[in-house]
């Protein structure tokens, strides 16, 4: 047997208020590359629950970029390291250079997908241009004064390049091997977000913090004239030119999305994100690629909140939002079809299982770190229960997507949630509380620290920082003490989990150790020989046949274990960078775990 990688449901773009988001498309028009966590995502634009991921960058990534060949991606990341990795293969990295001691804002291939400007935030210099398989110099990046935000290369002969600046400049430069030609010092009067040569290479543009659209000859760098002079009403991040050199797209923090005509001057398309007349900070616009080789014109744009809007021409509205997770997953939860994770921020998303696109929970959701997801045991209606650093239990209503009723203040902070029957109890530091129907039913105090909860029919296990798994018996909303406690973990237990029959319990403690009960009368262990995760134990699910349990860990791994043959795993290695924090099974024959990468994956068990 063995677990083989189904698809990727990938992360969104990581996005920083006042700052550029890059998008980059390959040259057919079928992928686009963004940086996001320490991970870039290739994502297909037709298919978005398809996506590739690269996990070589040791630090947070803030950029990537298609070779014009399509066969390579130059990503950058915080740390002034650039990586040159096969898009087409397997993902093997060609090269790894240190380039500036700080952070990449952008980087530009030139037009035979040899040489790459990389630019950003560095000490003795902001940016340098290398061969990519080589690393060798060709050429020196230099006239800024500070940070440079952005660069484009001019993709004939004879070779140009051209970048933006926090010091309001834009430097043009001849090439190669590329060397300051001009500083263009009257144009723009605050940051230079974006610099983008037409693909013809007859113009260039430059856009920034304040609000202009500027154009200038490509071959000399002379500036032509500006446009759209107080359309735009916020700061300006994105710019990319459509194939034809004919128009060009750019992204405000006006929440506006507008294609213009360089030859005529002005805005022939306007798309507005977020409610009519209502200022949304999250719909601001930070990025935008036009992609080329497609024949429908469609645009991409990311807004702040990372979420990815398909904008076709002749509609007002986006035709696709694609929504993910900007921050570490830190609980998941099943539900049918509905796969929910809570993030680190607070966001909830469903995820549609069939289609791996994934919807936000409406209504008010959780402030910060979603701590617990379960599914409501009750056969009436499909709803899930989470709970959050915020010290509230909320419920979803599953087929609507939205978050109903009240928020419960729980006045403590809570560890754990389990639901059975129609009571949910949620686990604190000191005690377990009971809610029944949004309210408090009782509240059991525990001599011990709880870290984790599981429930199924009457029976509540409760893991603790003593080593123990204390079981209980709920009659009614009254939790009682049995007097029973699993004795075998060598660690505090960090995950419980109980199977879909109630007939088995399985618990995970902190050192990577699993360990399986029969669940009920005597207790009797199936199996300790669950130990080949590392580090702490986040999450654990059992299959509906019991025969299996699927665990995830702060190791990256995921593994899938057999009641029947103990000493059999099977396993995804580096599953999640930053460690697994959910899993879950659909279907028989199926596995989600979501992790602190931000994306879910999907794992088949082949036998």
């Amino acid at each position: 047997m063995s677990l083989v990688s189904d698809a990727i449901w990938a992360a969104s773009p990581t996005t920083t208020r006042g700052q550029p988001t890059p998008l980059s498309s390959d040259p057919k028009g079928e992928r686009i590359a963004y940086a996001s966590g320490k991970s870039i995502f290739l994502r297909s634009i037709d298919n978005p629950s398809v996506s590739k991921q690269y996990t070589q960058h040791t630090a947070q990534t803030t950029v990537a970029r298609f070779s014009p060949s399509g066969f390579y991606v130059a990503s950058g990341d915080v740390s002034g390291a650039v990586k040159i990795w096969d898009c087409a293969g397997e993902g093997a990295t060609k090269g790894d250079y240190h380039i500036i001691a700080g952070r990449i804002n952008d980087i530009a291939w030139d037009g035979d997908s040899q040489r790459i400007i990389a630019v950003g935030d560095g000490k003795e210099r902001f940016g340098h241009c290398i061969t990519a398989d080589s690393g060798n110099s060709v050429g020196e990046i230099s006239g800024h004064s500070q940070q440079i935000n952005s660069v484009s290369i001019r993709q004939q002969r004879p070779l140009r390049a051209v970048t933006g600046s926090d010091d309001s400049s834009l430097v043009f430069y001849h090439g190669a091997p590329f060397k300051f030609n001009t500083s263009l010092r009257e144009q723009h009067n605050r940051f230079v977000f974006g610099t983008a040569f037409s693909p013809d290479g007859l113009l260039f543009a430059s856009v920034g913090a304040d609000k202009r659209i500027w154009l200038y000859d490509g071959k000399t760098g002379e500036a032509k004239g500006q446009i759209g002079e107080g359309v735009h009403t916020g700061s300006i991040f994105g710019i990319s030119w459509a194939k034809d050199s004919k128009k060009f797209v750019t992204a405000s923090a006006d929440q506006t999305v507008r294609i213009w005509d360089p030859e005529a001057g002005k805005a022939i398309q306007t798309w507005r994100m977020g409610e009519e007349g209502v200022v949304s900070i999250p719909d601001q616009q930070v990025g935008v690629v036009w992609p080329t080789g497609r024949s429908d014109g469609l645009i991409v744009s990311v807004d702040l909140e990372g979420n990815l809007n398909y904008l076709v021409d002749g509609n007002p509205k986006p035709t696709k939002v694609v929504r993910g997770h900007q921050k570490n997953i830190t609980s998941a939860g099943i539900s049918g079809s509905t796969f929910a994770t809570g993030s680190y921020d607070g966001r909830v998303l469903a995820w549609d299982v069939s289609t791996g696109l994934a919807d936000k929970v409406e209504g008010a959701s959780h402030s910060n770190y979603v701590a617990g997801i379960t599914a409501a045991d009750s056969k009436s209606q499909a709803e899930l229960y989470t709970v959050g650093w915020d010290d509230t239990l909320r419920s979803i209503s599953v087929p609507n997507k939205i978050f109903t009723g009240e928020a419960s203040e729980l006045g403590f902070q809570p560890k754990g949630i389990a639901s059975t029957g129609d009571v949910t109890l949620v686990a604190s530091a000191d005690s377990i509380a009971v809610y029944s129907k949004g309210s408090k039913a009782s509240l059991l105090s525990v001599k011990y620290a709880a870290t984790s909860i599981a429930a199924h029919g009457s029976t509540v296990a409760v893991g603790g920082d003593d080593k123990l798994v204390h079981i209980y018996t709920l009659s009614g909303t009254e939790l009682k003490e049995t007097g029973t406690e699993l004795r075998r973990a060598t660690a505090a237990i960090s995950a419980v989990a109980f199977s879909a029959s109630g007939s088995k319990l399985a618990f995970g403690a902190s050192n990577g150790k699993i360990y399986a009960y029969e669940a009920g009368g005597d207790w009797k262990i199936i199996t300790d020989r669950w130990s080949a995760h590392t580090a702490r134990i986040t999450c654990l699910a059992w299959d509906e046949s019991e025969k299996y349990a699927a665990s995830g860990s702060l190791d990256t791994n995921v593994m899938v274990w057999s009641v029947e043959d103990p000493g059999k795993r099977i396993k995804a290695l580096n599953a999640h960078k930053d460690g697994v924090t959910g899993v879950a099974w659909e279907k028989a024959t199926k596995v989600l775990s979501a992790g602190g990468d931000a994306s879910i994956k999907v794992w088949t068990v082949k036998a």
